[in-house]
């Protein structure tokens, strides 16, 4: 797994969306008990909080220790800095284990192998990811030429696996049929947006070959084309890919 956000974790913590409510508990339904969930590739925790809810405890583990340093603290959670493909813990240990716009960092195969061990039998596994933030028309054309364009090369290559949205991904699991479909939904500042787009991985790439930012010129083309200046409402399509072990 590659670590990609330790350098810009505080930016992370602060400015990453957060999933809707409903997605948690359309997943936590599908759940037979709900003792111990584990979330892999956690980041700063954003989905192992809202599991918390619901599990007696959440095991919520990430490569990056700067990560782990800010994420959200609760009772519920244990943070550990482990990779997602060697980690420490039992067999048929977890009810639920869940990677949240995380897993294309992973080694597949190796984890999805962790995942068969540590997963309990008729336990669910849980993939999920959001695609390129929505905002107007113009604004999307914007963001979508700086996302291809300017920042484009600088992707890591297993960004792709995002834009296809997982489907190309071969699971060794029995897929649970889901046609329901959720968005994460916000009123943002522009601070918020320039924050979130110096939280991707390909900005912080090129910042260290160019030795400099290219957000601040997105930023001053979009202030134009807002409505509101104030606030504004942002959108991310989610997709999950679902599924339970025999």
């Amino acid at each position: 797994m590659k670590d990609k956000f330790s350098v810009q974790s505080k930016i992370y913590a602060d400015f990453r969306p957060t999933y809707p409510k409903e997605l948690v508990e359309y997943i936590i339904s599908l759940c037979k008990n709900k003792t111990l969930a584990w979330d892999v590739g956690t980041g700063n925790g954003q989905f192992a909080f809202l599991l918390s809810e619901y599990f007696q405890k959440v095991y919520a583990t990430d490569l990056s220790t700067n990560q782990i340093k800010n994420a959200r603290q609760n009772s519920k959670i244990i943070y550990k800095v482990e990779p997602a493909e060697n980690n420490t813990f039992n067999k048929n240990q977890f009810d639920l284990i869940t990677a949240a716009q995380a897993l294309h960092w992973f080694d597949l195969e190796k984890f999805f192998s962790e995942v068969n061990r540590t997963l309990k039998p008729k336990g669910i596994f849980a993939v999920i990811g959001y695609s390129l933030i929505k905002i107007s028309p113009d604004i999307d054309k914007v963001i979508n030429d700086f996302y291809t364009n300017v920042i484009g090369k600088y992707w890591d290559p297993e960004r792709k696996l995002v834009d296809e949205k997982y489907k190309n991904i071969h699971f060794p699991f029995n897929e649970i049929t889901n046609n329901k479909h959720f968005k994460i939904t916000a009123d943002w500042t522009i601070n918020n947006l320039e924050g979130y787009l110096n939280s991707w991985s390909a900005v912080q790439n090129f910042i260290k070959i160019n030795n400099y930012n290219p957000v601040p010129k997105v930023i001053k083309n979009i202030i134009p084309l807002l409505k509101d200046k104030n606030l504004f409402k942002v959108k991310f399509p989610i997709f999950m890919r679902i599924y339970r072990l025999i």
